[in-house]
C-alpha cells in the first residue's frame, strides 16, 4: 500500500510542478471546449475500476487544457488569489492526513491550528481580541454565519429563540443595506429566511459608499430588531462604507452591524491604508477571505464575531454520538454550519507563517500601489477613463470617453472580447451604475510593475483595434 501511495503522490507532484513552472509562459484562458472536456473526461463508469496512476496522468493531461490559470501574473478577472506554493504544500499534507475537522477530540492539531490562525487574523485586522473565528469555504458562507449570529442575537434581545422556534411568528427583523452591496450578502439573507426583497436599501455615492445620513433616517423610521450590513471593499470600486459614521448610529439603535469585507477588510492590517476602514472594529461581525489577498489555496474564508456566545448559539450542533465539549478546547464545528469539513487551518497557518505580518502588509500595499500605477498608465490614453476613485486594488474602466452611452458600452464590450481572443490576460466586465465597465482586480502575488505596464499596453492595443472597426 505504501508503494501505491508513493506512486500516486509522485505522479500528482510532478504534474503540479510542471503546471506551476510553466504558468507564466502559458496563455491564461482555457483552451479546451466544453465538448472536448466532456469527451475526454466523461464516458461510462467502469464496473471493475481503473489503475490509479493511469487515472492521475489522464486527469492531468485532459483537465489542464480546461483550467483557467488563476495563478497567472496577468490575471485580473476577479478578486482571486494565486494559491501560494507554501499553502499548496500544506494543503497536500492536509489531504494526506484526511482530517474531518469537527471536534477537538477527533482532530486536536486541526483545532489548535484554527485557534492560532484565528488569533493571528484577528490581530492582523485590528479587531476585538475576544472575537471568535469560524473557518468556512469563503466570504459567501462567512456572511451567512455572521448574519445567522446577528439574527439570533437581535431576536434574543426581544425574547425570541430563533434556533428553537424558527421564524414563524417571530418579530420582524429590519435589514438595512447599501444599494451597491455584493450579491453574496443577499444570498446569506436568502438562506436565513430573511428574504432578498425585504431589505431596506440605503443610497450610495458614485463609488458605492453607503450614505450615513440616509441610513440615519431609515433607522429612525423603523422599530424593532435591526441588522445593518456594510462593506469594506466594494467589488467594482474597492471603496469602503463610512464605518466611523455608521457604527455610532448602529449602537444608538441597538442594531447589529455586519461587515462584508471579503477582500477590503485586509486594508485594516496596513498602517498606510487603515484610514479607509476607520471605525470598522466597532462592528459586531465581519466576513473575509483567506483565498483572496492572503493567497491561501481554495477554499478558505473567515467569519469573525465579537459576541462568541451569539456565534456559537447560531451554529451549535448537538447529537448523542458526538463527544461533549472539553473545557478550554475548541470544537471547530461550533462556529460553522458544517460538522464534516476540510481542515482549512493548516494551509492558512503555513501561508501566514511564510509571509509574516510584514509580508501580508507589504503585499496589500504593493497591490494597491500597482492599481494606482495602472490608473496612471490608463489616464495617458485618450478615450479611456477610470471611473472610480482608486483607493484600493480595484479599477472600473470605461472606453469612449465623451461619446454616447451606447457607443461607450459597445467599445467596452468589444475591448473585453478582443482581450479574450488574444488570450494574454484575464479581465472581466460588469454592468455598474448603468453602463458596462472593464472591472480590474490587482490581487495575485505574481503581479509586478512590469506586468502592470504590459497589461496597460494590452488594453491600449485592444482599444485601438476596436476603435478602428466601430468608430
Amino acid at each position: 500500500m505504501t508503494k501505491t501511495f508513493e506512486t500516486y503522490f509522485e505522479k500528482a507532484f510532478h504534474h503540479a510542478v510542471d503546471f506551476r513552472k510553466t504558468v507564466e509562459d502559458n496563455q491564461p484562458l482555457p483552451k479546451a471546449s466544453h465538448e472536448e472536456l466532456y469527451e475526454s473526461l466523461g464516458g461510462p463508469l467502469s464496473d471493475a475500476g481503473e489503475k490509479g496512476d493511469v487515472l492521475i496522468d489522464h486527469l492531468a493531461k485532459y483537465a489542464t487544457p480546461g483550467i483557467l490559470q488563476m495563478s497567472h501574473p496577468q490575471f485580473y478577472g476577479w478578486v482571486t488569489g494565486s494559491s501560494h506554493p507554501v499553502g499548496v504544500a500544506a494543503d497536500w499534507l492536509t489531504s494526506a492526513w484526511g482530517q474531518n475537522t469537527g471536534m477537538y477530540v477527533a482532530t486536536p492539531a486541526a483545532s489548535v491550528v484554527e485557534d492560532v490562525v484565528g488569533e493571528w487574523v484577528v490581530g492582523l485586522l485590528g479587531l476585538p481580541k475576544e472575537s471568535s473565528v469560524g473557518f468556512v469555504t469563503g466570504a459567501t458562507v462567512a456572511n451567512f454565519v455572521g448574519l445567522a449570529a446577528a439574527r439570533s442575537e437581535v431576536l434574543r434581545r426581544v425574547g425570541w429563540d430563533v434556533e428553537e422556534d424558527g421564524l414563524w411568528g417571530a418579530p420582524k427583523i429590519h435589514v438595512f443595506i447599501g444599494e451597491d452591496a455584493h450579491a453574496t450578502v443577499y444570498s446569506g439573507l436568502q438562506y436565513l429566511g430573511m428574504g432578498r426583497n425585504q431589505v431596506i436599501k440605503i443610497k450610495a455615492d458614485i463609488n458605492g459608499r453607503m450614505n450615513p445620513e440616509e441610513l440615519d433616517r431609515a433607522l429612525l423610521e423603523y422599530k424593532g430588531p435591526k441588522i445593518v450590513i456594510a462593506q469594506a471593499g466594494q467589488i467594482n470600486s474597492g471603496c469602503f462604507d463610512p464605518f466611523d459614521a455608521i457604527v455610532p448610529l448602529c449602537k444608538r439603535e441597538g442594531a447589529w452591524l455586519h461587515v462584508d469585507g471579503a477582500f477590503g477588510l485586509w486594508a485594516n492590517a496596513s498602517p498606510k491604508l487603515k484610514h479607509l476602514s476607520k471605525g470598522v472594529e466597532g462592528a459586531d461581525s465581519w466576513a473575509t477571505d483567506g483565498h483572496k489577498w492572503l493567497q491561501i489555496p481554495y477554499d478558505c474564508g473567515f467569519v469573525i464575531v465579537k459576541d462568541h456566545v451569539a456565534h456559537q448559539r447560531a451554529m451549535k450542533i448537538q447529537a448523542s454520538y458526538l463527544h461533549g465539549e472539553i473545557a478550554g478546547r475548541r470544537d471547530p464545528s461550533q462556529f460553522v454550519p458544517e460538522l464534516s469539513r476540510r481542515a482549512r487551518g493548516f494551509a492558512a497557518w503555513a501561508v501566514l507563517r511564510a509571509f509574516g505580518r510584514g509580508g501580508v502588509i507589504n503585499m496589500v500595499e504593493n497591490h494597491c500601489a500597482l492599481a494606482k500605477r495602472l490608473e496612471k498608465n490608463l489616464g495617458k490614453i485618450s478615450g479611456i477613463e477610470v471611473l472610480n476613485d482608486v483607493v484600493l486594488n480595484q479599477l472600473a474602466v470605461g472606453f469612449g470617453q465623451g461619446l454616447s452611452a451606447e457607443i461607450q458600452d459597445k467599445l467596452t464590450l468589444s475591448v473585453l472580447k478582443k482581450l479574450s481572443e488574444k488570450n494574454e490576460c484575464v479581465v472581466g466586465g460588469a454592468d455598474w451604475k448603468g453602463r458596462w465597465i472593464m472591472r480590474i482586480s490587482v490581487i495575485t502575488f505574481l503581479t509586478t510593475k512590469g506586468t502592470i505596464d504590459e497589461f496597460s499596453k494590452m488594453i491600449e492595443c485592444a482599444f485601438k483595434e476596436v476603435k478602428e472597426s466601430i468608430l
